[in-house]
Order: structure tokens, then C-alpha cells, then sequence
């Protein structure tokens, strides 16, 4: 491990720093701005990987990647050509650019978008994604390839162009088409990216609440109101650009139309993998209690029925959502640092009646499922789902939360399709080097051995008992920009000594009035 990297999770143990984007909470920069991609490798690889890391015949690397954040507004110059001109025809716009340098960290509060995620930034990370896929036949992505808020940013840069300044509070429907269609212009784009770097792999996904024509999810217009255009109008192009076709076209519309969900069974591999539309679940998202019940009913019954069905049939299953269950520890800390906290500090991601049904579906299922992926906190973290169930959180390629873009390379048993191993690559923006580097290992790092999933339950308490493990976490949260120079680039809501209690509790402690326990007698 870097001892750089090492360092600097040490020395924030001995930080009471608490400076975060203004005093914003991650709920408060999610609504203001209104608003990952993996990769499994399931051929048979004798040789060495692309990245030099050695491989036998009962392992495979597994690339995952989340939260890209694509901001088709970083050259203001380039508007009016992204308009007129063919998404295909994208790349030589944005080529054009005299912006050469990615995306800097953290937040700008009038210009949200431009800390997302740009084109020199995008090209970085498809460049490293590619040098890692391997022998894979199939690619997974957990949500978010849009940036956050591309609706709203849309308008006053289509009206300033007819002459109007400010835009309407409420756009005229003109002006709505004109955003839809530069929406889908941008999601066909981006995905287009990620095939042109992928081959002709399937790649797997989940939906963001970015991915939408409201910021709020796929399946809302912004107002709670259900609309699922964004599915409808995009349902094909998910199907043919990243899917490839691997999975049954009518049942996939039938589900994603509507829902936003689907499961698939790529050709030559004994996997099932099901994307989950966990927006619905959310708390932010859909802020009225009961008021998503039937859809979110819908959803898990449908699930159980795909584990049910996987179990019978004897295939192991990949789960990939973006929102994971558990606390909102962001917004949490955002709230209020201060022990004792209460209800009404503790924040759940989903509404609780939803995350309860959830995992009793899961505990109805011991061994089916063997790999769970999740983003959307833009952090590197994991969740302890059940006795023996983990679920893992990806950091995000875009810098918006002040981390550093990155993703994880895993090592999966080829028998039992579970991880034994990741290294984690990031892009330090404080030096801007010519690619993604390996940031560290977690085999190495910790020293575990074995199921990851055991040794992520095996390493909790251990984040208590010994410091020199508890810095490694907090080092590596942000991926690795742990020490912030303004701010500009200062993390949400860094990790101190005062908040360590929260964000420790929120890793095996999913039910809220556990986590208020848990975090109150630390």
C-alpha cells in the first residue's frame, strides 16, 4: 500500500476538522442539483490481465465502476453544436474544447455541474476500464451515467439562445421536448462510449436517479408525480446498446417500461443478473411515506420471484441497484454531528418498510445471491446486508463529493461467483497522472485473506479495536483526497473523531433505531 495513502487516513484520525461544502448536506446538494458500470469476467483466463495481475483458473477479475455523472455542459461554448448536431457526432465537439483537464474536485454551489464528470475525464477512466476487461464477456454498470440536474441546467441555456432571460419558472412544452431530447442525446452518447470501450460485451446495468428527465429518478417528474417516459423513450436503447440482446426483449419491456427493472441471463455463464430500480425505495426521492407502495410492492414481488426461479435453476445471482439500503450516513452527519442523535436525525436511504421486506426476501434465499453492487454515495464502503451477505458501495468516477474518481477490480471464485480480493484504481487530481493508478489492495491492505464478504464482517469490529485499520477506512473513503487545500474541493462531510461513531454504525447497523443505538453507546 502507498504509505503516502497510509499517512493521510492516519492523520485524519487526529483531525476534528469539520469543514464540509458550505454547510451543505448530501440531501441539500442532491436537491439542489436535482439529482455506478461493472464488468465481469467470466472467461476462462490463463494468462495475466491487462494490469499485469496475475490470474488461475478458479479466479477471474471482475471490473466495477459507478456514478459517472457525465456533464455534456462543462464547455459552455459547445451548447448550441450538442443541439444541432448527431449524438454519434459528440466526441468531435467535445474534442474541440480547449478544456483538456478533467473535472476538478468537490462542488461550485451556482454551477453544480461542473465539478461532474467532463470529457477529458470520461475517456480517462473508459481508457483504464478497457485496459482492465480482459476475457469478460459481460460488463455491469449500478447507475448515474447522466450528470446531476442536466433538466434544469438544460433550460436557461435553451431560452438564453431564443433570446430569453431568465427562463419561465415553468417551461413551455417546446422547450420540454427540446430538453428530453437533449437528454436521450446525452444518454446515447455516453453509452455509446462505454460500447466503443467495452467491445461487443453486454454490458449490465441498474437506473440512477440521474438517469431521468427530472433528476428524481426514472419513474417521477420531478413534482411526485409518476412519469415514466425516461424508460419508455430509452427502453430500446438500453436494450440494444447495453444489453447487446442477452436478455428476453419482451420481458425486459415489459418490467423496465414500467418499473425500470429487469433481470438477464448472459449466453455462457450460469449468472443471473437483476438490476434493481432502488429509486423507488428512496426516502429523498419519494419523501411521502406510503405514497410508492404499490410500484415498490410490484418490484419485490417480482424479485422474489427472479431468486426463486434463480434457485431452482441453480444459478448464482448479481444484484445491482444504486441506492443501497441502510442509513443515509451522509445526510445524517450533514444534520447534526452530536451524540445522543434521534429519528429524526438518523436518515434512512429507504423507507424502512421497504428495506425490511428487502432483506427478508434475501435471508429467504442463503447462498443464491453472491455478489451485491451499489452506488450513488459516491464513496468506497460497504454494507453488511445479513449474517453472511455484504453488499459493496463504489466509489464514483466523478469527483462531485470531493473523492477522487475511481473504481475497484475484483477477484471472484469462478465455483461460487464471490469476490476473494479487490484493488481499488484511482485518478489523484492532485498530481494528474497519464491514467487511473492502483490505489491499494484490500488483501494486502488489511491483511485478509479469503471470502471478501467474511472478511468485510471480519473487519468491522475490527475498525474499532485497532486504529491502524480504522485509518486505512478513513483514508480510503474519498479515494484517496484526504487532505482538501480549499474550499472549493473539501469533501461532504469529512470523516473526524467527533462523526467516526456514524459512519462506523452505518456500515452493519441497517435499521434505524439500531443505528441510534449503536451510534449513542459507541
Amino acid at each position: 500500500m502507498d504509505s503516502n495513502a497510509k499517512n493521510n487516513g492516519e492523520s485524519q484520525i487526529n483531525s476534528e476538522s469539520t469543514t464540509c461544502c458550505g454547510g451543505m448536506t448530501r440531501r441539500d446538494f442532491v436537491k439542489y442539483s436535482a439529482g455506478t458500470v461493472a464488468c465481469i469476467y467470466l472467461g476462462a483466463l490463463h494468462t495475466a490481465c491487462s494490469s499485469g495481475t496475475s490470474t488461475t483458473s478458479n479466479n477471474f477479475p471482475v471490473v466495477v465502476f459507478s456514478d459517472v455523472h457525465f456533464n455534456p455542459f462543462y464547455d459552455p461554448s459547445l451548447f448550441q453544436q450538442l443541439v444541432t448536431r448527431d449524438s454519434s457526432e459528440w466526441a468531435s465537439v467535445f474534442q474541440s474544447s480547449s478544456i483538456t483537464t478533467p473535472s476538478a474536485w468537490g462542488q461550485d454551489t451556482n454551477k453544480p455541474l461542473l465539478k461532474d464528470t467532463n470529457y477529458p475525464l470520461l475517456v480517462l477512466a473508459l481508457s483504464s476500464i478497457k485496459q482492465n476487461l480482459g476475457a469478460s464477456p459481460l460488463v455491469m454498470f449500478t447507475g448515474d451515467l447522466l450528470g446531476h440536474g442536466i433538466p434544469q441546467q438544460f433550460y436557461p441555456r435553451y431560452y438564453a439562445n431564443l433570446g430569453i432571460s431568465p427562463a419561465p419558472t415553468t417551461p413551455d412544452a417546446t422547450a420540454v421536448a427540446a430538453m428530453k431530447a437533449f437528454t436521450n442525446k446525452t444518454l446515447a452518447f455516453v453509452m455509446g462510449q462505454v460500447r466503443a470501450s467495452v467491445g461487443n460485451r453486454p454490458v449490465m446495468f441498474a437506473v440512477g436517479n440521474s438517469d431521468s428527465y427530472s433528476g428524481y429518478g426514472p419513474n417521477q417528474d420531478g413534482n411526485f408525480s409518476p412519469d415514466n417516459s425516461f424508460l419508455a423513450d430509452n427502453a430500446e436503447l438500453f436494450y440494444t446498446t447495453f444489453l447487446n440482446g442477452t436478455a428476453d426483449h419482451q420481458e425486459f419491456l415489459s418490467t423496465f417500461t414500467s418499473g425500470g427493472y429487469y433481470s438477464a441471463e448472459p449466453p455462457g455463464t450460469n449468472v443471473m443478473v437483476i438490476g434493481l430500480n432502488t429509486i423507488l425505495c428512496t426516502t429523498l426521492f419519494y419523501p411521502v411515506q406510503g405514497a410508492n407502495d404499490s410500484a415498490v410492492a410490484t418490484e419485490l414481488d417480482w424479485l422474489d420471484a427472479r431468486l426463486a426461479a434463480a434457485k431452482v435453476a441453480g444459478k448464482k445471482v448479481v444484484l445491482l441497484m444504486h441506492a443501497p439500503p441502510g442509513v443515509d450516513v451522509g445526510t445524517t452527519v450533514g444534520k447534526s454531528s452530536t451524540i445522543p442523535i434521534n429519528s429524526a436525525t438518523a436518515t434512512m436511504m429507504w423507507w424502512p418498510a421497504y428495506q425490511s421486506r428487502f432483506l427478508k426476501i434475501l435471508s429467504n434465499y442463503p447462498g443464491t445471491v453472491s455478489l451485491t453492487l451499489a452506488g450513488h454515495t459516491h464513496m468506497d464502503d460497504y454494507r453488511i446486508l445479513t449474517a453472511s451477505d455484504t453488499l459493496e458501495i463504489l466509489p464514483a468516477i466523478a469527483s462531485y463529493s470531493g473523492n477522487n474518481p475511481a473504481f475497484k477490480v475484483f477477484t471472484v471464485s469462478r465455483d461460487t461467483f464471490k469476490p476473494i480480493d479487490y484493488r481499488s484504481m484511482n485518478y489523484d487530481l492532485a498530481t494528474s497522472p497519464a491514467q487511473f493508478n492502483v490505489y491499494y489492495t484490500f488483501s494486502a491492505a488489511y491483511s485478509m485473506q479469503g471470502d471478501l464478504a467474511a472478511s468485510l464482517i471480519q473487519l468491522t469490529p475490527a475498525l474499532v479495536s485497532d486504529a491502524s485499520k480504522q485509518a486505512l477506512y478513513r483514508g480510503y473513503f474519498y479515494s484517496g483526497h484526504n487532505s482538501p487545500v480549499s474550499i472549493t474541493d473539501t469533501q461532504i462531510n469529512p470523516i473526524t473523531n467527533t462523526n467516526w461513531p456514524f459512519y462506523w454504525c452505518g456500515i452493519g447497523k441497517m435499521e434505524q433505531q439500531q443505528y441510534i443505538d449503536g451510534v449513542n453507546s459507541y
